[in-house]
């Protein structure tokens, strides 16, 4: 029986042809014919694609894995003389590659069981800038393995020589540190004094400005052997937004941290939505910035990515702030250009999109995490100058003890210089309000004259800020800022020169007339009429009247400083604060009582002062002999006065 096909000839055994719903084949060495169904012959060739597709996904997943988390090259197998490349952001956003020699380790270098790996930059980019700020955290690979961040510089070096932090350390003192900034566990202790002071200085930042090239201070006798020591990369921040003259003002507080300031560099960066990070965002080698302020004002610290794992970010390699636990904006960034220079080579960096958050800033580098929106103070200041012009200013602050209030100190600074002038006498009026979250907000309403006005004006929110943020009270959480500011010309000041009072023997209810006279620079002298009631339930005695500007009568109290138990109390006092450009009418009996914390306990028995004085006892409290019976705040006019005066009345029946 013939067989269907037999007399057809194939020219390759391989090859078939169609039979109704069948392909016949000619099977390899053997003389016979198969048949297979077409669903067959279809699922045969998806099972194909598959295996293929599944092949090629498992190389791109080993691809973006690798990008993601590198294998490490442990300090234990680093040797002299081994040789590896480095990567960083030249210009662009596209990292480049330049080479590294280790040339050796030096044991605890940075810190307790913290070596640092000492090595030397070649290649065409590197021998041009050297080691440059914002080259801090540049990843050091050798074999394909991380090494560490290039973080460490010798200044006025003729090599581009270089400090490395293993990352074995990045990673570990990261992983060992807490990941919020505790609550307060102790009440703290304000002064009247700091709480009423008319400016504001951070007093973290102690290293002199001149080690950021040297390493030394200007006057050390140390200078001899200036740049004969690491130190850690200069990071540049750049300000936007921020006049040349605000700039230099403030300059010197960043210089004392190992912060470079770079002015006209960023433009600002506007508040907006975190962006959605990819597998592409922010790789070793790539450009990073962290912001101190956006919006209006920017102020942003450009460094280089070590290495991201997952959402995890490591940078620099060395600390920004030594901030510990905080709350940074962290964003992409592309780089203008690397400036050569022979005393501090730095890159000009603009911040791109927000993509997540700074949370650690520690001794051996910075971490954040991508996709977390950082915590922000919204700041809003509207200032009219002398001509009457209004300009309102917008932008976001980030949170620290220290960094906060000298951010706010910043912007209002900057927002008078940049609409009034700066030589001459001026007098500055601020008016606004902290707002706290359950709380009731912080009112400021502050005065200044005078050719210090400007200074004393920027300082009116930081000071009362800097205070809540020290307390650093459980749940205390600060909303916003929002400041009134007005200039005018000339200084408006008066000096209290006498007061008088239409009768010394008074009833208690009844109203008695004050006269201050006040002395203009001038000369000129202004009358103010000032009518006080003696309280109802004052007992008949002698009482003395005292009419002076806020810090005369504070000096005279009896309670000089405070110890708040919550942040309502902490907010109650200092908005109840006797404020230096305002009078005050104070009418005090002398007495026996006793301070007991801040409040004054007046016309104590006998047994309770003998008690409080025993000598088997000390502290907790300190007899008076001024006890407060009335006070209150007098209107203000057009001159800020100060001074004081006081007389005597007597209460009758």
């Amino acid at each position: 029986m013939p067989v269907i096909g037999s007399d057809l000839m194939m020219k390759r055994e391989s090859k078939g042809f169609r039979l109704g719903h069948c392909r016949c084949y000619h099977s390899r060495g053997l003389n016979r014919k198969i048949f297979l169904p077409m669903k067959s012959v279809a699922f045969f060739t998806l099972a194909l694609i598959l295996l293929a597709s599944q092949s090629f996904f498992a190389q791109y997943q080993k691809v973006v894995s690798t990008n993601e988390k590198a294998q490490i090259f442990p300090l234990a197998e680093l040797k002299e003389g081994m040789r590896g490349t480095a990567k960083s952001v030249f210009r662009g956003t596209k990292s480049e590659e330049f080479n590294v020699e280790i040339l050796g380790v030096l044991p605890n270098w940075i810190g307790p069981k913290q070596d640092m790996i000492v090595g030397r930059l070649s290649g065409a980019n590197a021998e041009r800038t050297f080691v440059f700020a914002g080259m801090s955290g540049s990843p050091v690979y050798i074999d394909g393995r991380l090494v560490g961040a290039i973080s460490y510089s010798f200044p006025f070096a003729k090599e581009p020589i270089c400090g490395i932090t293993p990352f074995e350390q990045m990673a570990s003192v990261v992983e060992q540190a807490p990941s919020i900034k505790l609550a307060s566990t102790s009440p703290r202790t304000f002064a009247y004094s700091d709480l009423l002071a008319n400016s504001w200085q951070p007093t973290l930042l102690t290293n002199s400005g001149d080690r950021l090239a040297s390493g030394f201070a200007a006057d050390s006798r140390l200078m001899a052997v200036a740049g004969q020591t690491f130190k850690p990369i200069a990071t540049p921040v750049t300000f936007a937004g921020v006049s040349q003259k605000t700039l230099d003002a403030f300059s010197s507080y960043f210089l004392n941290a190992g912060i470079l300031p770079v002015a006209a560099a960023a433009s600002n960066a506007p508040v907006s939505a975190l962006k959605p990070y990819s597998e592409n965002t922010l790789l070793g080698g790539d450009s990073v910035v962290v912001h101190l302020a956006r919006g209006d004002i920017d102020i942003a610290a450009a460094g280089t990515v070590t290495l991201r794992d997952g959402e995890k970010i490591y940078a620099f390699g060395h600390p920004f702030f030594s901030l510990g636990a905080t709350s940074l904006p962290m964003s992409e960034s592309h780089v203008v250009t690397v400036v050569p220079n022979a005393n501090n080579s730095f890159k000009l960096a603009v911040a791109d999109a927000l993509v997540g958050t700074m949370t650690q800033d520690r001794a051996t580098g910075i971490y954040g995490n991508l996709g977390n929106n950082p915590r922000m103070l919204p700041v809003k200041i509207k200032f009219t100058n002398s001509r009457g012009r209004a300009e309102e200013m917008n932008f976001e602050s980030a949170f620290d003890e220290i960094l906060t209030p000298l951010i706010i100190n910043v912007g209002v600074t900057n927002a008078i210089t940049a609409q009034e002038r700066n030589i001459g006498d001026t007098t500055i009026e601020v008016k606004g309000e902290i707002a706290i979250r359950g709380e009731q907000p912080i009112v400021i309403n502050r005065r200044f004259a005078g050719n210090q006005a400007v200074n004393f004006a920027s300082s009116s929110a930081a000071v009362p800020l800097a205070a809540l943020l020290r307390s650093n009270f459980e749940g205390l959480d600060i909303t916003g800022i929002t400041l009134n500011v007005k200039a005018v010309d000339g200084s408006k000041t008066a000096a209290l020169d006498r007061i008088a009072i239409d009768r010394t023997d008074v009833r208690a209810g009844e109203t008695v007339e004050v006269t201050a006279f006040e002395r203009t620079e001038g000369g000129k002298i202004i009358e103010q009429k000032i009518s006080l009631k003696i309280p109802a339930d004052t007992r008949v005695g002698q009482l003395n009247l005292t009419i002076g500007d806020g810090n005369s009568v504070q000096q005279t109290s009896a309670v000089t400083q405070f110890t708040p138990r919550s942040a309502a109390e902490l907010i109650t006092i200092i908005n109840r604060l006797k404020r230096p450009d305002r009078l005050y009418a104070i009418l005090t009996r002398t007495t026996t009582g006793a301070v007991v914390g801040a409040s004054e306990m007046p016309n104590l028995p006998p047994s309770v002062i003998a008690t409080m004085s025993s000598e088997r006892t000390a502290g907790g409290a300190r007899p008076t002999i001024q006890t407060t019976i009335f006070e209150t705040e007098i209107p203000s006019l057009e001159f800020i006065v100060s001074g004081s005066q006081t007389l005597t009345i007597e209460v009758v029946k």
